[in-house]
């Protein structure tokens, strides 16, 4: 089942400069930080940095969270979506997937058991 909006994923094209600048935005620090991601904790909900991305071209891109990533795949597969990138494990358990809806929009959907919603900042 679909719990809920998690992460907002930003493409940037300085990985670096980005994390000190977002680490400014919101006077924090990351709670996830590594050389293919860079997570916030902001108010309960993830802002994601993903290195080497074209922010003019690549959107944004919401994940909504859900606890088993492969059957809630197999369902909205059914529903009619397709995948466009396969489920990847991104390191610390933290599985992510896109799917494309029936009307060209992305739909993606992430399993991370490190990120706590009732955590208080």
């Amino acid at each position: 089942m679909i719990k809920g909006l998690r992460t907002a994923a930003y493409p940037v094209t300085d990985l670096a400069a980005a994390k000190a600048w977002y680490t400014q935005v919101f006077n924090t620090q990351p709670y996830f930080d590594q050389p293919f991601y860079v997570g916030f904790n902001i108010g309960g909900f993830e802002l994601g940095l993903i290195p080497d991305g074209q922010p003019a071209t690549a959107g944004s891109m919401v994940y909504w969270g859900v606890d088993d990533i492969e059957a809630e795949v197999a369902r909205i597969t059914a529903l009619g979506a397709t995948l466009h990138h396969p489920i990847q494990d991104v390191g610390d358990s933290i599985k992510t997937v896109e799917l494309a809806d029936p009307f060209g929009n992305l739909l993606c959907l992430i399993v991370n058991p490190h990120f706590d919603r009732n955590q208080v900042i």
